[in-house]
Parts: C-alpha cells; structure tokens; sequence
C-alpha cells in the first residue's frame, strides 16, 4: 500500500515524460545538462520525480521556444529558485535575449538580401560552373558583402 502511495505522488520517468510533452531521453538529456534534478532510485530501481517536475519541463520548452539556450534557462532556473531576485532580473535577461534575436535578424536579412544579389546576377544556366556568376562573385573580393559579425551582448 505505501507504494502504491508513493506512485500516486511521484511519477516514473515515461510518465514524467508524457506529461510534459518530451521523450524520456530529453529528461535524461536535461539532467545531466544541470536542468533537472536527478531523483534517488527507489528499493525496486526506480527513479520517482516529484509532480513539479513536470512544470520544470514545461518552462524549459517553452524558454527554448523563445531561443533562449540551455545555458540561459539555467540562469532564468537559478533566478526563479533565489529568493533575492526579483522580476526585473528576469525582465533584463528577456531584454538580453531580445535583443540578440534582434541583432541575429538583422544578420540573417543582410545574408539574404547578399544571396538575392547572387541569384539576380546568375542568368548563365546550362554553362559549364567555371562560367557561373554566383561562384565568380564569391570569390571576389568584398563581393557579396557579408554582414557584419555578430557580437553577444554586453554582460
């Protein structure tokens, strides 16, 4: 009976799993990256995770949903965790984030916008590639231009 119990307030890793939407690898995966604890086994081998686990999970998938890395949903973990920080530490680490995305937008449009060229200027076809445009202009010298280089933000 006392197991039975215990089943009832814990769940097994496939359960754990199921309920928050992952496979049981990526909670595996989670902890031994530091983002999940790792329960005791039980007498019969088990390990039992506690029903907040699977709000734990929740938040790392939607935190990768919002780009931010494993590495950073551990800072956002620890925030959430201390007792002495408030909600504009996490509010400055959201505008951190944001602003990369932002900056990494940006790159991305001017690497497409460099691409667009390399395509508007390709009108040889069927040619052998020794007459093709595209690879003419990437050997070039500042032809197509590259974005510049991304920089992370100031810490």
């Amino acid at each position: 009976m006392a197991y039975a119990m215990t089943m009832e307030k814990h769940l097994t890793i496939g359960k754990l799993a199921e309920l928050a939407d992952v496979s049981a690898n990526a909670v595996r995966f989670y902890e031994r990256e530091g983002l999940m604890q790792v329960p005791a086994k039980t007498d019969s081998g088990y390990r039992l995770y506690d029903p907040q686990a699977v709000q734990r999970l929740r938040f790392i998938k939607q935190a990768q949903l919002c780009g931010f890395t494993l590495a950073e949903i551990q800072t956002l973990l620890k925030l959430r965790d201390e007792a002495s920080s408030c909600c504009n530490d996490v509010r400055n680490k959201v505008i951190e984030k944001k602003l990369e995305l932002e900056a990494r937008i940006k790159a991305m449009k001017a690497m497409s916008k460099a691409l667009d060229a390399l395509i508007a200027e390709c009108h040889n076809g069927d040619r052998p590639t020794e007459d093709c445009t595209i690879l003419a202009a990437l050997a070039e010298p500042g032809k197509p231009q590259p974005p510049a280089p991304l920089k992370g933000p100031a810490r």
